[in-house]
């Protein structure tokens, strides 16, 4: 098994070696029960001590991903009940055949159907305006059958680029035209457009510590080196990253300033205004991921966006509209200047030659009325008690050893166990009992903390997040019990 290190990177071999690993066997890259090369094997194949490698197995079986038998070797550690024998389709030819995919955490921790998915980052389909869509959609047929025979322009209908434009001026406070929108199918198509446009093998990629997996997913996929930085109450902290500027060179840095995924804090205005005036000192870009920007709470909103406070193109501003109106829908921006513009909707072009024009052209009613407006206002208040009906239930339920961040809005609460604690143990146990949240694992593209997990409250209702919380709080505090 050949892997692709880094061996100009601050982080050791050891460390190195095992982030690979588990997160191929997060993604089920490496199957539950397969032996791994030998410690002699792997030495030889990716030229490193066998000291180096056995410590990086002795790392990954202290964090329960393999175990080790002696006079037999490294297994992926099995956690299903086995309940089939070898299927008659033997694919293990298969394993011959490189692949590009060194990570795909995003796919793994959406949640089983069926379950209680404190795990999903999305809304309880009663929250949204489905019916009116619907009905749109409806009237935009009628009006034009037509359109289902019709490819839409690479860079997005007009009419919905001017409907964002205004849009955008009036919630995010950003002046742009039309000419600088570019439609995607959602925000991960953004991203993955700007890392496929500018991120080749090596090149530096700055994230926040934790951060949006699939995001880490695509720059990871791209041969990116991610360098973290971790947040505080204030999110990234710039003055880490300033440090960093003065020996590396990144290309490119990504935050999620509002409401932070998975954490859910918010990016102060000054450092907002440090992290602008670094990009400019040192030429990088900064995609700027805005989800959550209209879901505050307490009437209380959040800082300008940077991209409102940009004055020379170094912002990268990626919006969706798809999660908060019509998740089927798939539809969110790109707003970029220059060149940089050009080059993105040159990418577009090659990745699907435009996105679908008929759920397009259903919102633009939507994004140019005062239904927006409105139903945004009632979104907010909806998952504010949400919010609020969590916090109170972890507050009775969960161990007193256990805290967490009270968000000010956005879809998450970040919980954290003992520093010492590991939540994919507690993810396991959930599974069993049909709940599924996102362990902070996932969320670090180098050496992860374990000790923490997002639960996101927007998804399930009242009755199911009531239970869900209550059987998790359960579940931690016999975990925390066994394991002393």
């Amino acid at each position: 098994m050949k892997i692709k290190l880094n061996r100009q990177s601050d982080q050791s071999l050891i460390h190195q070696i095992s982030n690979i690993l588990s997160e191929k066997i997060r993604a089920g890259f490496l199957e539950e029960g397969s032996q791994l090369p030998s410690l002699r094997t792997f030495s030889k194949e990716n030229q490193v001590s066998l000291v180096t490698v056995s410590k990086a197995y002795a790392l990954l079986e202290k964090n329960g991903y393999i175990q080790l038998k002696h006079g037999k070797g490294a297994f992926v550690r099995e956690r299903k009940q086995r309940t089939s024998t070898k299927s008659k389709n033997d694919y293990n030819w298969q394993l011959a055949i490189p692949d590009y995919i060194h990570r795909s955490q995003y796919m793994l921790n959406v949640g089983i159907e069926n379950s209680i998915k404190l795990s999903s980052a999305t809304i309880h389909p009663g929250l949204l305006p489905s019916t009116y869509l619907s009905k749109e959609i409806f009237q935009v047929l009628q009006e034009d059958p037509q359109i289902v025979a019709r490819y839409g322009p690479v860079q997005g209908d007009y009419a919905v680029r001017e409907a964002i434009k205004n849009y955008v001026q009036q919630h995010c406070q950003i002046q742009t035209k039309p000419q600088e929108i570019i439609i995607t199918n959602g925000v991960q198509q953004g991203i993955d457009l700007v890392a496929r446009t500018f991120i080749g093998p090596g090149d530096i990629v700055i994230t926040e510590a934790p951060t949006y997996t699939a995001a880490i997913d695509v720059f990871r996929n791209r041969g990116a080196h991610i360098i973290p930085v971790p947040i505080d109450e204030e999110g990234m902290q710039t003055e880490i990253l300033a440090s960093l500027c003065l020996t590396k060179k990144p290309k490119l840095v990504y935050t999620n300033p509002t409401f932070q995924n998975p954490t859910g804090t918010v990016l102060s205005e000054a450092r907002r205004n440090e992290l602008l005036e670094l990009a400019q000192h040192n030429s990088f870009l900064i995609i700027e991921d805005d989800s959550w920007n209209e879901i505050y709470f307490e009437d209380n909103p959040p800082p300008p966006t940077i991209k409102s406070l940009d004055r020379n193109g170094h912002v990268i501003y990626l919006k969706g509209f798809s999660k908060a109106l019509a998740p089927s829908c798939r539809i969110g921006a790109i707003i970029s200047n220059g060149t940089v513009h050009q080059r993105l909707l040159s990418a577009k072009s090659s990745a699907d030659l435009g996105s679908p024009l008929l759920t397009q052209k259903a919102l633009i009613p939507f994004l140019s009325s005062n239904r927006m407006n409105t139903h945004l206002e009632k979104l907010r208040i909806a998952l504010e008690v949400r919010r609020d009906q969590t916090i109170k239930l972890l507050e009775k339920y969960a161990p007193e050893s256990v805290t967490w961040v009270i968000p000010k809005g956005g879809l998450n609460i970040w919980v954290s166990l003992p520093s010492d604690k590991n939540a994919d143990e507690v993810l396991f146990k959930a599974q069993q009992s049909n709940i599924s949240f996102l362990p902070s694992s996932a969320c670090y593209p180098g050496e992860p903390q374990y000790n923490h997990m997002r639960i996101s409250y927007s998804y399930p209702d009242h009755q199911e997040l009531e239970w869900g919380i209550i059987e998790l709080c359960k579940i931690i505090t016999l975990y925390l019990h066994d394991i002393k």
